[in-house]
């Protein structure tokens, strides 16, 4: 049964409702894996999702129940999850979020189109590259993933939206022969003709040059370089805290003692933080998609167009997130605005990572972070390690691999605070979140205590 049809059938179903959607997801994936240099894995999997979501009159008002499955073959299958749908709607009772469904903005032209498909073909380039890497000395891990994950979405209003969705990364580590010594460095892609595994592997071979002399540090405030990768790490922290209800109730790090901290500078630097559907390179879905309801983000939206929208524009907090509801319920100047599929932070210099490392009198230049956790959500304070190599630098040379690795604490807010120098914005892939996010651009930045809290054994 084709996507589309699985929405039209499953909206003209009998029953009682005030709304229905649809989110029909396939997703087309192609792997490869390699460890000791040596291929182990590649493969092709295809996976279909059926979201049905249903919006139901309750007493006190309107409920939504949605109800999903990737094992729906027929139509019987689908009325049992509509109804399923309806009965999770009435448990639920009276929704705080209760709107009419956005009604179309126009006909998609792509709507009949079938699922894109990858393949591992994908890979033919980089393929090439990749053999020349591990015929080399060190020893190489690591994973490549590419999918096509085509979304359609069908509303009792009329909207018929359909997106393909493409998400590529690579994570390569290396390692010493004896296996003492090990550097990772990734990217994220939209198909892979513009990853050089070559320089890739080439990174991380010089990072585990470094690690030739070792030294030990003791935890402290350190002026420290964080690489993109950390710095994509720490802005999804602060880009996932941006819901505006939060804000109002006085339980975020944007609350102030007269409501959301809208207009407050963080930093002199010209810095703006986004989502943006359109952003090169980096697109996603111009529209909402969404099987959940939460600050922010609400069932009763999915179809409503999305737009750009800066929650930092040059240095001051400048949006927060809403649903359309809460738009509403906020109001002064509030408006919808979910947080996006993309995370991007400019108005850097143009400086490298490199010329950056090479202006730093004794300092830290981290690799990346991760097994990030929210200490303190009144400031933001997260917790975290860092991880595959801390350098320690010294008159604008890396000197030695510190032995050990470093609990860290420190919020993302200060890392805009106080940065004292951010380089130029580049395409990154972020460790700790790469799994669920990887459409970041994101600038290195130099921060002047970035507070080590204690030693992690191991490297």
């Amino acid at each position: 049964m084709r996507a589309q049809e699985i929405v039209e059938r499953v909206l003209a179903l009998p029953g009682e409702h005030v709304g229905r959607a649809v989110i029909v997801t396939e997703t087309s994936e192609a792997v490869l894996r390699w460890a000791n240099s040596t291929m182990t894995t590649n493969g092709h999997t295809t996976v279909r999702e059926v979201a049905v979501i249903v919006m139901v009159a309750v007493e006190g008002g309107t409920a939504a129940g949605v109800v999903s499955s990737s094992a729906v073959t027929d139509t019987a299958g689908l009325e049992e999850l509509l109804r399923e749908a309806e009965r999770a709607a009435r448990d639920a009772g009276p929704a705080r979020d209760a709107m009419p469904l956005p009604e179309p903005d126009g006909a998609d032209a792509a709507w009949d189109e079938p699922a894109a498909e990858t393949s591992i073909g994908v890979y033919e380039t980089f393929a090439v590259g990749l053999g020349e890497v591990l015929a080399g000395p060190q020893r190489h891990y690591g994973f490549a993933s590419h999918e096509l994950a085509t979304v359609w979405l069908g509303t009792s209003t009329g909207v018929r939206r359909r997106w393909v969705q493409p998400t590529g990364s690579v994570e390569l580590n290396v390692k010493t022969p004896d296996l003492s010594g090990s550097a990772w460095t990734g990217a994220s892609t939209t198909d892979f003709t513009d990853v050089d595994v070559v320089a890739l592997a080439a990174d991380a071979t010089r990072r585990l040059e470094w690690g030739a002399r070792r030294v030990r540090l003791e935890p402290g405030r350190y002026e420290t370089l964080l690489p993109p990768s950390a710095v994509a790490d720490l802005a999804l922290n602060l880009a996932f805290s941006m819901d505006g209800r939060p804000a109002h109730e006085g339980h975020s790090a944007l609350a102030g003692s007269g409501g959301p901290r809208i207009g407050e500078r963080l930093t002199e630097l010209p810095l703006t933080m986004a989502c943006d559907p359109a952003a090169k390179g980096l697109e996603y879905a111009p529209f909402l998609a969404t099987g959940r309801s939460g600050d922010g983000i609400s069932v009763f939206d999915n179809g409503t167009p999305l737009a750009r929208t800066e929650w930092v524009r040059e240095g001051v907090i400048s949006e927060l997130a809403y649903s359309r509801s809460e738009a509403l319920e906020f109001g002064n100047g509030t408006r919808f605005a979910p947080i996006g599929d993309n995370l991007l932070l400019t108005g850097g210099s143009d400086a490298t990572l490199e010329d950056m490392l090479a202006r730093t009198g004794r300092g830290l230049l981290l690799t990346c972070l991760w097994y990030i956790r929210e200490v303190d959500p009144a400031t933001l304070l997260l917790t975290g390690l860092t991880r595959d190599g801390v350098y320690l630098v010294e008159g604008g040379e890396v000197v030695a691999e510190v032995d050990h690795n470093f609990r860290f604490n420190y919020s993302p807010l200060d890392m805009l605070r106080r940065a004292t120098e951010v380089g130029t914005t580049e395409r990154a892939l972020p460790r700790e979140w790469k799994d669920w996010f990887t459409r970041t651009a994101m600038p290195p930045i130099r921060v002047p205590e970035f507070n080590m809290s204690s030693v992690s054994l191991g490297r």
